[in-house]
């Protein structure tokens, strides 16, 4: 199921060759660009470790061969590939519950429209699920943790995890507060951890430390933004991407949602007179501590959800799991075999038990995408026609600015043969890692303002969207070069502005 929805989704018109979002121009650019022999932090800004960067490296190796266009497809495929691989992960961890935590911690991941939506471009969610799910994996023996070998790798996917994003200190701390009693064993995570992270991080960082600590560390910690409504928040972690509830029925929602987590937990507990095992306990402390970090940011979108739905999912699972055993135990007797049924006639109460609330999740699973298909779409725009109109007008090779890079991308000309040609992936970079400020004051910094003259006077063409006044830091004297220098050109290019050059050199 979590491969059709995904497959769906990248096989609607413009997915799979358009734009798919202004970060996946970020991300999978950093790859192009290394591949074709620039550096991250030292040639160009990038506000992410590197982790996407080398995972994108394959696909991003194929634009020497077919084109940019195709290589973020097969990045974007195998996006989709990585997102349902953490359905797989995270039905080996909860499957020593049996059926129904198996069949409602898949069936969430595989529906859950963050997961989903997620998985349409390359964005980074995915992969931090991926190797999240991954450490947990390896760092859990059924319900208890595992042992010191495997807690060293599980330690090392967090620690490439946190490569990708900084969210993962997350699970990887709550991983770490619950082995503080096992100091061995910690340190031994502990290494793990830092393996995982600064063997694929220590090598750019050397290149470039202080461009490295601007790009990664400083801009994240300084970067403001409009802040993101809590009802937005709200509905998008709720999964209601495809309605438009009130405020009511959201906040409505996610009382119910915690109330199940919580009944289910504590409900295990007192029919059992057992303490939830380590497992749930994680599940339940990630899922909370992911779901309170998202709402105290001013920064929010669709695709930050994608990190919150399997620990949700684990969190309700699991102990609804023990609760829905410890029923069918009781109502069987002491001393029965819970695994034995009879060969004819109708399976005994017990598993008619079981059997419903199995066959009661998996076709709630099943209707959900039916129900709400806007969840799983995004709604970004393609520019599909205005790329096929403006691609035979900019020549291959010719050096581009843009707001932008993933319209490069999609129209096969990212990639400059122009010497000092200065590679921009991310103007909103630019403005935090050298400016500190919004991009609508970040002009005023000298280092910023002489990044973008550099890259305009080296320019041929550039090509604008109308978000273009947010992305590039732009100043009085920026404005009278592109007047003075580049002659507008109108074309079948809705949606987007191109300039050319009117003194070509």
């Amino acid at each position: 199921m979590a491969l059709a929805l995904r497959a769906y989704q990248l096989a609607q018109p413009g997915h799979l060759l358009g734009v798919g979002d202004y970060d996946d121009g970020t991300d999978f650019g950093s790859a192009i660009l290394f591949v074709h022999g620039a550096l991250p932090y030292r040639d160009f800004v990038t506000l992410q470790p590197p982790g996407i960067t080398l995972l994108m490296t394959p696909a991003a190796l194929l634009s020497r061969l077919i084109g940019t266009a195709w290589a973020i497809a097969a990045g974007r495929i195998l996006t989709a590939l990585a997102s349902a691989g953490a359905v797989v992960l995270a039905g080996l961890i909860v499957r020593h519950r049996g059926i129904f935590a198996v069949t409602a911690t898949c069936g969430f991941i595989a529906v859950y429209p963050g997961s989903v939506q997620a998985a349409h471009t390359v964005l980074l969610e995915p992969w931090l699920v991926l190797f999240c799910l991954a450490g947990v994996a390896q760092t859990f023996d059924g319900d208890v943790l595992a042992s010191n070998r495997r807690l060293t790798w599980g330690g090392a996917a967090f620690g490439f995890a946190g490569a990708i994003k900084a969210w993962a200190i997350i699970p990887a701390a709550v991983i770490l507060v619950i082995l503080l009693a096992r100091r061995r064993s910690a340190a031994r995570y502990l290494a793990g951890v830092a393996a995982g992270f600064l063997i694929p991080v220590l090598p750019f960082a050397a290149m470039a430390p202080g461009r490295f600590y601007d790009d990664v560390v400083k801009a994240q910690l300084i970067r403001t933004s409009v802040r993101t409504s809590l009802a937005y928040r709200l509905q998008e972690l709720t999964g209601l991407t495809g309605w438009q509830p009130s405020r009511l029925v959201v906040a409505l929602l996610v009382v119910i949602m915690a109330a199940a987590v919580g009944g289910a937990l504590m409900g295990a507990s007192l029919v059992t007179l057992q303490w939830p095992p380590v497992l749930d306990w994680f599940a339940v402390a990630v899922a909370g501590l992911v779901g309170v970090a998202f709402l105290v940011p001013d920064d929010f979108y669709y695709h930050y959800p994608a990190f919150f739905g399997p620990f949700l999912g684990m969190a309700f699972a699991l102990p609804a799991a023990r609760l829905i055993d410890n029923a069918s135990h009781a109502e069987k007797g002491p001393g029965s075999d819970l695994g034995s049924r009879p060969r004819r006639g109708w399976p005994p109460a017990p598993e008619r038990l079981r059997h419903a609330a199995v066959g009661v999740t998996a076709l709630a699973f099943v209707v959900l995408p039916i129900a709400a298909p806007q969840a799983e779409n995004s709604q970004q725009p393609t520019f599909s026609a205005a790329i096929a109109a403006v691609t035979p007008v900019i020549p291959k090779g010719a050096c581009v600015v843009t707001d932008q890079a993933s319209l490069l991308i999609s129209a096969d000309r990212f990639v400059s043969s122009v010497p000092g040609c200065l590679p921009v992936v991310d103007g909103f970079g630019i403005s935090y890692a050298l400016g500190g400020r919004r991009t609508n004051a970040a002009g005023a910094i000298p280092a910023v303002a002489d990044v973008w003259k550099r890259a305009f006077d080296a320019a041929q063409y550039v090509l604008l969207t109308q978000y273009n006044s947010r992305r590039i830091a732009w100043t009085p004297e920026l404005r009278t070069y592109l007047r003075s220098n580049f002659v507008y050109v109108k074309g079948p290019w809705p949606g987007l502005k191109l300039y050319v050059r009117s003194h070509p050199r």
